[in-house]
């Protein structure tokens, strides 16, 4: 006992130190040099102590719970704010919310939620329309603090359901097996692996992807036949290059298990023979570097979206025996400088493609059999849209989802046959009183400090809005590995909007919303556009009367929120405050420790350190290594202990270096740096369909009680 008191003295100095509200002191991290030299650079690190793998040891952990009690305390008298709005958010869901069931083989399959459940039921109706419920995940859920569930996968004869479990939250899951007939559990368990499986059309044998326990990277394929043992499991495929991530699929027509392996900037495809489950995956075309391909299949034919000599990718088309031979194949759509193809469905009778032109969305349709081609396009100035559940190759209709920043997602179905037939399936409902009229949303292009015009989505409530600068300012990003922030409906925004915020999504390079060269030009030695980008974008925006300029709120996750901590540092002066959510801030550090989760998968996002070209360039705005002694916005920085994404001690060490400067030239207690850690959580936050936006509450009620905003 002495000890761990000794612990939580060090670990908690409190000398000159400011406090929340008067009450609880901010925790100060002791400073313990950890020296680092590479490239003739040395960099020391006094709070790399906080890392602690196993996440067990005692001095560690009361920093944490010290950081917590801190964030508590400033929280308290925001309770009834919190609790307000964690209603508010929460009472806009239906409460028996459910999916659009999908027929597939003799069954129509969904997901739906019984009320006041955190988890879904999957269920079932076969033809006599009686309902099953194959898993109820909220039994399944009872007793663990955190929950996930991965992939749920049914037998093609119907009869066996295989589901994922995580009930710590660092997405390594244990694969069960249920009975879908008796409805029970048979013997079969396999542990550590990436939470779903391939079925061999036998019924007997099912692929899986086996994860390595340090780096959390799936690399082994493994067949399971029912029955045995996991030890007994046949290790059919393994991954060489720790660069590459493994995932396994099926084509539509169920014929060919599918393996991808890929890269941030190379890909390749296996396949196996589904009804051959002993033998062997064999490359579609052999990997080459810089080549990324993704394959569908129809009878003999391969179609094939490819970026072999098409930045924005082009398709192509194969016989199969004849693939791994690119002179053979024949352009089906050519490659188009201007417009991103992003996805393709081929059915019997039709080809559809979807591109995105000028970060907008379009579907096209290509029929076989002489019919015209036509197009599927929406006229809203920002929208999302994208082919949804297509389960039967043999089909004459075509599902697409909807949305944008003032219409809730809704699922359409088209007649092939007749395009101009189109049914709505269904739109989710916003309960509460919402009316998209009262909404208006703009897509405006901000022109950033080299001449790059940015996109930008913008919505807001129209009798709150006025364009004269006086509308606090909510804007959001991310940047990264060329995921682009979709313009779409969100429930919890509206509680924002009727507050009087104009919400920002700042489409920033790193994304692909204008295509591939899009992301290229974020990533990389072209990072600094990322965070040049966001930082215009609001600089404009306050200059044109969207937002007050001292009213400027920021968000961003993981990636978006290395964004955050970027920004931070460099315009610090341009965010009144600023939330950073299981924030990617140690890049360097991180970046040369290949035992790190998902380390050297990200060396063609990032670059790697170890040469000096990206080191340099890396370290220059790494968020960690750049905290510098200014004064920095109102800070709420979130993380989870068990996140397998960006580890805990990252964000930890971010704080605990913002708060020694804080405390050394700002001794006031006018700017608030919190971190609250969530002891049960990973990268996502909590889990469950209500408790989720407990977070959202949180960040909320941080920063409408800063800008006197709280009733």
């Amino acid at each position: 006992m002495r000890s761990l008191l000794l612990t939580l003295g060090i670990a908690m100095l409190l000398s000159g130190c400011s406090t929340s509200k008067g009450q609880v002191p901010a925790p100060v991290a002791e400073k313990i040099p950890h020296v680092m030299t590479l490239h003739g650079v040395t960099r020391t690190d006094d709070y790399y102590w906080l890392r602690d793998d196993e996440r067990k040891d005692p001095k560690v952990l009361a920093h944490l719970e010290a950081e917590n009690r801190y964030t508590a305390a400033y929280f308290k008298p925001l309770k009834p704010l919190q609790d307000g709005l964690f209603k508010e958010l929460t009472e806009r869901l239906v409460a028996d919310e459910s999916s659009v069931p999908y027929q597939w083989h003799q069954h129509s399959y969904y997901s739906r939620y019984k009320e006041g459940g955190e988890y879904p039921l999957i269920s079932r109706k076969g033809a006599d329309g009686v309902e099953q419920v194959m898993l109820d995940v909220n039994e399944r859920a009872k007793g663990h603090e955190f929950y996930g569930l991965g992939g749920a996968s049914v037998s093609p004869d119907e009869t066996m359901l295989a589901f994922g479990e995580d009930v710590l939250s660092r997405r390594v899951y244990h694969i069960y097996f249920k009975d879908l007939a008796s409805g029970d559990m048979i013997v079969d368990v396999l542990e550590n692996t990436e939470g779903r499986v391939v079925w061999a059309n036998d019924n007997k044998h099912v692929f899986y992807i086996a994860k390595d326990l340090q780096t959390l990277l799936g690399y082994q394929v493994y067949r399971h036949e029912l029955g045995t043992k996991q030890s007994s499991d046949v290790l059919v495929y393994e991954e060489q290059d720790d660069s590459f991530y493994i995932s396994l699929g099926k084509t539509l027509d169920e014929s060919q298990i599918v393996l991808f392996q890929e890269s941030t900037t190379t890909s390749e495809v296996s396949v196996l023979d589904a009804s051959e489950p002993l033998g062997l995956f064999k490359p579609v075309l052999a990997r080459e570097e810089g080549h990324e391909y993704s394959v569908s299949k129809l009878g003999d034919t391969y179609y094939i979206l490819t970026n072999w000599q098409a930045t924005n990718f082009r398709l192509m088309k194969v016989a199969i025996k004849d693939a791994a031979d690119k002179s053979k194949w024949q352009e089906v759509v050519a490659h188009n400088p201007n417009a991103r193809i992003e996805d393709e469905l081929v059915l019997k009778d039709y080809l559809i493609i979807q591109t995105r032109e000028n970060g907008l969305t379009r579907i096209k349709v290509m029929p076989f059999n002489g019919q015209k081609p036509f197009e599927l396009s929406f006229d809203e100035p920002a929208y999302v849209m994208g082919l949804d559940v297509n389960s039967q190759q043999d089909s004459n209709k075509l599902r697409i989802f909807y949305s944008s920043l003032t219409t809730p997602e809704a699922v359409y179905e088209y007649s092939l046959v007749n395009p101009d037939r189109r049914d709505l399936l269904k739109q989710d409902q916003v309960l509460g009183g919402f009316d998209a009229s009262q909404y208006r949303a703009e897509r405006v292009f901000i022109t950033a400090r080299d001449g790059v015009k940015v996109p930008v989505s913008l919505v807001y409530r129209k009798d709150k809005f006025k364009k004269d600068g006086t509308n606090p300012l909510y804007q959001y990003g991310y940047g990264s590995y060329g995921y682009t922030v979709e313009p779409d409906f969100s429930s919890s925004v509206i509680s924002l909007l009727d507050r009087g915020f104009v919400y920002a999504i700042a489409h920033v390079r790193g994304s692909e919303m204008l295509g591939r060269p899009w992301y290229d030009d974020g990533k990389l030695l072209n990072k600094q556009n990322t965070f040049n980008d966001f930082i215009d974008v609001t600089t404009a925006l306050t200059a044109q009367g969207y937002g007050d300029k001292n009213k400027v709120v920021a968000s961003g996750g993981s990636a978006g929120g290395l964004l955050m901590g970027a920004i931070a540092n460099q315009a610090p002066d341009k965010y009144f405050a600023i939330a950073a959510h299981v924030p990617f801030v140690d890049v360097v550090t991180t970046m040369l420790d290949e035992s790190i989760p998902l380390t050297t998968n990200e060396y063609d996002e990032w670059g790697n350190p170890n040469e000096k070209t990206y080191f340099d360039y890396m370290l220059s705005y790494s968020p960690y290594d750049n905290v510098t002694e200014q004064e920095y916005p109102h800070m709420l920085v979130t993380t989870g202990l068990h996140d397998s994404q960006v580890q805990y001690f990252e964000p930890a060490k971010w704080v605990a270096k913002l708060r020694d400067v804080k405390n050394q030239w700002y001794k006031s207690d006018d700017k608030v740096l919190l971190l609250n850690v969530d002891m049960e959580a990973g990268h996502g936050g909590k889990s469950g369909r209500y408790r989720q936006y407990q977070d959202t509450a949180q960040e909320y009620a941080f920063f409408l009680s800063l800008l006197g905003m709280a009733k």
